[in-house]
């Protein structure tokens, strides 16, 4: 009632506002109580509460309550209610934050509290997995067993490599790991399947695919590569043909297409990683994955159900929970 011009220009209705403006003040800011405030301004106790009381019902104070953690909550239950996850965590990453630190706290914070101590967890690589791995406190849990899901990158490929994930998720629990001795990609169908079938190789591919829980990265196709992973396998050209047979993204080396579906490629019967269908039958699957490039993969994964848990930043659960037809 105080923004009417005529109003405000009396000097009794200036001086009221002034009053109004120096009790909330005090009351506010400063935090004296009411009686404080009474004794300075030379009024009674009730006065003063009554130009509180009058100064918010004036928009002269107004009275905010919340926190960033209600907006990650809203988006979490979006995130849930719309592609049925069992789990969402987002994180509130600030303009002057990097994701690569921030979400790996949230994925791993996540991993430690739906994970039993003596779980069978199955790792995919990626430097997202990795980052996690390294954020998880040092626990006791001599029980639990770690198995590698995908084989071993191209040597001269920097990202974080199963084994060296594995190993490290290991040391962490405090419990065992077993390794996938093969490449990830070999030379020919042929020789795949051979490796397959090997003792080792087929135990470490049946642990990883009977998990309790895994952890994976998600990987984004574009029109220059198919995600860091396949640096080694795919060029410009190979990646421009996956864009057009609809490959949107890939999951522990399986390309899928926008609604989650495996999409066969001649890379398929090379590569060494549990199946797609066992994948999709691990109770908890846990992906951390972010960025404009992911956020189709991202969204496939959860359409075709081989996720059943994001872990991602608020920017990208934004875009995931807009419409897209």
């Amino acid at each position: 009632m105080f923004n009417d011009e005529s109003i405000m220009a009396t000097s009794t209705s200036r001086e009221h506002v002034d009053l109004m403006l120096r009790v909330a003040r005090s009351y506010y800011l400063e935090d004296k109580t009411q009686a404080q405030i009474a004794k300075e301004i030379g009024y009674s106790r009730p006065t003063v509460s009554r130009l509180l009381k009058e100064s918010r019902e004036a928009g002269i104070v107004h009275i905010s309550i919340g926190h960033a953690l209600e907006r990650m909550r809203t988006l979490e239950e979006g995130l849930k209610k719309k592609y049925g996850l069992k789990h969402a965590r987002v994180a509130e990453v600030k303009p002057d934050e990097d994701p690569k630190i921030v979400v790996p706290r949230y994925s791993a914070a996540l991993f430690a509290e739906t994970c039993a101590p003596d779980s069978l967890i199955t790792v995919s690589n990626g430097n997202a997995v990795g980052a996690t791995v390294r954020e998880l406190p040092v626990l006791d849990w001599p029980k639990s067993n770690v198995a590698q899901m995908i084989g071993t990158l191209s040597p001269d490929n920097p990202m974080t490599d199963s084994p060296d994930i594995c190993r490290m998720l290991a040391q962490r629990l405090g419990g065992t790991f077993t390794a996938l001795p093969v490449p990830m990609i070999l030379s020919n169908a042929e020789l795949a399947a051979a490796m397959r079938k090997e003792p080792q190789i087929a135990t470490a591919l049946a642990l990883g695919g009977g998990a309790d829980v895994a952890i994976c990265g998600i990987g984004a196709v574009t029109t220059v590569r198919s995600g860091h992973i396949f640096d080694a396998y795919i060029d410009q050209r190979k990646a421009g043909d996956l864009l057009r047979h609809g490959v949107v993204g890939h999951i522990c080396g399986h390309h899928i297409d926008k609604d989650g579906n495996h999409v066969h490629t001649e890379l398929c019967d090379r590569t060494i990683s549990i199946d797609i269908e066992r994948l999709r039958r691990i109770p908890l699957v846990i992906a951390v994955a972010w960025g404009d490039p992911k956020i189709p993969a991202i969204r496939a994964c959860m359409r075709g159900g081989l996720i059943s848990a994001l872990v991602t930043d608020d920017y990208t659960a934004e875009q995931l929970l807009t419409d897209v037809h």
